[in-house]
């Protein structure tokens, strides 16, 4: 009976034991950024499912900017992008917007919902186009006509926009399509936790952590780094 006792107790604490290791892990994971003095400059990517970030607050703990979720495709607007917009103006912290491209749409109707979501804002930073696949699109464009439609919608929303946008390249993306030894932009790349190098250009920003919480935003949140 006592040896039966003892087997359970232990159990139970190798298991209370790994369940600890396993909550310190995803604190270290999800609170996790780069050293302010290799990276001074350190903001946040929100959309609709971060709610309402307490855009005051963020300032204070280190959200030196933001970038705005805005649209999606050609026909979806992110349903916090305008408040956020509106909030992140007045808490001062400075803010950009952000598309996520889809390559089975068309590169005008695309442009067109981002220029009438996004108004032309002085101090705004140039805006984001992100580059992945998506479940929704299982279509894979030749490269010629990635390139094509890439270079129609950036000319547009820049125009409106008043500057060059910068690159959002997914790893899978870039591989497939070398969008950065193609189209002369500033690349910003993803890789949680380690530099990333797989662009043909040098990045000028990067999410260090995909999975970042950050008190005043529900959920988790990419974190992006500046290089100096």
């Amino acid at each position: 009976m006592r040896g039966g006792k003892f087997r359970q107790w232990r159990l139970a604490a190798i298991a209370l034991a790994l369940l600890l290791l396993a909550f310190v892990i995803w604190n270290v994971i999800t609170g996790w950024t780069p050293s302010r003095d290799e990276f001074s400059v350190q903001g946040v990517v929100v959309d609709e499912d971060n709610g309402k970030p307490f855009w005051p607050s963020l300032g204070a703990t280190g959200v030196d900017f933001a970038y705005l979720t805005a649209t999606r495709g050609a026909e979806r607007r992110d349903k916090q992008f305008a408040s956020n917009l509106e909030a992140v103006r007045e808490a001062g912290i400075r803010y950009g917007a952000l598309h996520r491209f889809d390559i089975c749409r068309l590169a005008t109707d695309q442009a067109t919902l981002f220029i009438t979501t996004v108004p032309r804002l002085n101090g705004a930073l140039p805006p984001a186009v992100e580059l992945d696949f998506s479940g929704s699109c299982t279509k894979r464009p030749d490269r010629a006509l990635i390139l094509s439609e890439l270079s129609t919608f950036l000319s547009q929303i820049e125009e409106h926009s008043g500057q060059p946008a910068i690159l959002l390249l997914s790893p899978d993306f870039e591989a497939a399509y070398k969008i950065s030894s193609e189209v002369d932009r500033n690349v910003w790349l993803e890789r949680t936790w380690m530099l990333p190098d797989y662009a043909a250009r040098p990045w000028v920003m990067w999410t260090a952590n995909r999975s970042r919480r950050v008190s005043g935003i529900d959920g988790r949140v990419r974190w992006v780094v500046v290089r100096k």
